[in-house]
This record gives structure tokens, sequence and C-alpha cells, in this order.
């Protein structure tokens, strides 16, 4: 990736936020040619979308405001550097990218709503959008209803496979098992309190990770849920404080978080301490911005992807995206999948040579992307990723050091047996 990339649109500052197959490499990419010629508008699209003779249009739909926008912001603006680079290298099929934007409004119904325009009065050829796993149920029966294609980027709870999503973050196996293993061989962690918002990832991932505590003869001595958008945890804190657990394991998430890391410091648990150890798979650099560095220094974090990488495609990829969206911007997990949509899905038409739904689903399975910033991913039969397991260990600067990864490349695996 080249920093004289040409990119069309205005540069936009972010705003503040407190209330077996093909491959195609992402960064070589952006000076190469088109890999497709245009073809027939007649023969890529049989089904009605919204594709002319030059444009393709495709939808983004996240929530910009409310609890979530903390969350959701930086998956549209991944989203829409990523479609800039590729029209910037010349479109798909010849087709520039045309993006009509939903606000998701931190509501699951308004998604359901958006999800139906998109497809059915807009005709978009994808959608890139959704960040909790209410959202995506919420509009999971419309893109089955009307056969759309979602590209989903938050890590969650797995026990879900659609023919209508690729599912971009990481399920359970990848983040959850992987990184309640890791505190307790390198931690010797033998006690949890499992904290979440109250919805369905956090409540399901927690019953996860509860019986994998319990199936290795450790122990979960507290559990408790918030409403999306609470500001008052000082009654759990005294409760985890009298409990002295070896790991708090958080999962709040949005804006709560602002709120709940204040709370915890200011109730004198210093995490640099780690006792109890933090341990969150829902707080990434994005939340972090919001929240304060300085309040999050010790905490861990299961994901398996940090801003920090030191890799050459990473290197380059926060370069461009700080190019588009200020210096001050960071890059968080889910932003970094949600980078990969666009991308995956070029792939896909460009190897089903059509922008037709069915043909793409069955030309994604064995797509591999070997220039992800996080390495390399690839798209298995159940749509979702091969990826890698990271550990980052929080600073002060609000960026993560990266402690531990996965030697090999985790098979996605949502329904693991005896979890669900």
């Amino acid at each position: 990736m080249s920093d004289d990339t040409p990119f069309s649109s205005t540069r936009i500052s972010r705003r503040a936020l407190l209330a077996g197959a093909a491959s195609i490499p992402l960064l070589a990419a952006l000076n190469a040619p088109a890999i497709a010629q245009s073809l027939p508008t007649a023969v890529v699209n049989t089904t009605g979308l919204a594709v002319t003779d030059d444009t393709v249009k495709v939808g983004i739909l996240h929530s910009v405001t409310g609890t979530m926008s903390i969350s959701e912001t930086g998956s549209v603006q991944a989203e829409k550097l990523a479609i800039e680079q590729i029209n910037a290298s010349g479109g798909i099929l010849g087709r520039k990218i045309e993006v009509i934007q939903e606000d998701g409004a931190s509501d699951w119904p308004t998604f359901a709503e958006k999800a139906k325009k998109l497809l059915v009065e807009d005709k978009v050829a994808s959608v890139f959008g959704c960040w909790t796993s209410a959202s995506r149920k919420a509009v999971l029966p419309v893109f089955e209803q009307y056969n759309g294609m979602l590209y989903y980027p938050t890590f969650y709870e797995g026990l879900e496979e659609s023919p209508n999503v690729i599912y971009t973050g990481q399920e359970a196996t990848q983040q959850i098992l992987a990184g309640i293993d890791w505190v307790v061989k390198e931690k010797g962690a033998k006690s949890f309190y499992l904290l979440g918002s109250d919805y369905i990832w956090p409540r399901t991932s927690n019953k996860i990770a509860r019986k994998h505590i319990e199936k290795l003869g450790l122990q979960v001595v507290g559990e408790e849920y918030y409403p999306l958008g609470h500001t008052q945890f000082n009654s759990v804190i005294n409760k985890i404080k009298l409990k002295k657990p070896d790991v708090i394991y958080a999962i709040v998430v949005g804006g709560s978080n602002v709120a709940f890391y204040k709370q915890l410091k200011a109730a004198g648990i210093d995490m640099t301490k780690e006792k109890p150890l933090l341990l969150t798979i829902s707080v990434t650099e994005d939340e972090i911005l919001g929240i304060g560095g300085e309040k999050m220094v010790g905490a861990y974090a299961a994901m398996k992807y940090f801003q920090s990488l030191p890799n050459d495609n990473n290197k380059a990829f926060v370069a461009e995206f700080k190019k588009m969206w200020g210096d001050n911007i960071v890059i968080g997990d889910v932003t970094q999948a949600a980078y990969l949509g666009p991308w995956l899905w070029k792939a896909a038409v460009e190897k089903a040579g059509s922008f037709d739904i069915d043909k793409i689903r069955a030309a994604s399975p064995g797509i591999e992307l070997t220039t992800a910033p996080e390495g390399y991913v690839k798209i298995h039969e159940n749509h979702h990723l091969w990826s890698k397991t990271r550990i980052g260990h929080a600073r002060a600067d609000g960026q993560y050091d990266l402690v531990y990864e996965t030697a090999e490349l985790m098979e996605p695996d949502p329904f693991p047996e005896g979890y669900q």
C-alpha cells in the first residue's frame, strides 16, 4: 500500500463519541489493474440488483448514534476505506462501488427495518454491517427471506451458521475458549467473576465460558449482567472485591465501558497488579479511546487483531487508515475485521464473475486474503474465517502489547461439541 494511493473522498476526522480458491492481496491490489474486465450487466446481474454498466451499490449498516456508536464508528470507517481502495484500484468487475449508509441507532428493530430497506428498496448487492449479536439476530431473517449477503465483523458467541452471512470476526472457540486456556495456563487462574452487558452475546459467551471453566475443574464465583448504556457499577465492583476472584472476565459493551473502568479504578482495583487480573473480550482500541488508556493499563484482551501488530501488512494498513481518518484515530479488532468484508466480497464476485448472491455464496469458501492486516485469513465452508488467537496487554497510551498468539491458524468451529 503506497502513501500516494488516490482517494476520491474528503478526509473526515472521527467525531467524539462519548454519548482453496481465489486470493486477492489487499495491499498489492491497490496499485494493480482491475483483476476482471467489465462484463455485460445482463451477465453479472441476473437477479435485479442495483448494478449498472458503471456502478454497483452496497449497504453499510452500523450504529453511528446511541450507546454502540463508540464501537461501531470504526467499522464504518474501515469499510469506507476498503471501498475507496477498491475503487482506486479499478473497482469490481469494471464497476465503481457506491455506498448507501443507514444508521442502526443502537436499536435492534431499527436494524431490521434498515436491512429490509437496503435489500428491498435499494437492492444493494451486499451489506457490511451490524456489531452486536442482537442486531445480527434482528436482521438475519431479513437477509434469509430476501436472499441478501451480510458481512458481519464482530467476534461473537458462535452457535450460528447462515448461508447469507460471512462472519469475519472470531467465534467462541477462537476467542473465549482459547483466551481462558491462556489465562489458566500462563497465570494460574482458578476462580472467575463473569460480568457482561445484558443481551445475547455476553450471556451466551459467559454460558460457554462457564462450561469451559467448570470442565477445567475451576470455579465461577459470580456472574452479573447490566443493560446496555448502564453507568452504575459500584455495587458489582464491591461484590468482586469481596469474592476476590483470580480473574474478572469482562464482557461489558459499548459506552458502558467508560463508566465501568472509571469506577473500577476509583475503587482501588489496580489492574497492573493482576489481583484480580482482568481479561476482556469486548474492549478494543476503539473503546479505549473513549475509556482513556490510563484506566485500562494492565488489563488483558483476547482478540485476533491489535493495532500494534508488527507485520508489514498491518503497518501499511494503519498508515492508510490514519491518512484517511486522521492521525489520532485508533483501530480495534472489529474495525480490522470490518475492513476485510469488502475485500472478501470483491474476491467472491470476481471468482464467480457475477454479483448474484447465490453465485457469490458458492464462490466464497476457500477464498483467502494473504495480505490481510492481521496476517492471513481464509473463508471456511461454514462461512467463518480461519484466524489466529492473540492476547494483548493494555498500555497507558491506549494500545495493546502482543503477549501471546497461537502458532497456527485456528479452524472455526461455531458449534463446538459440549458447549451448545
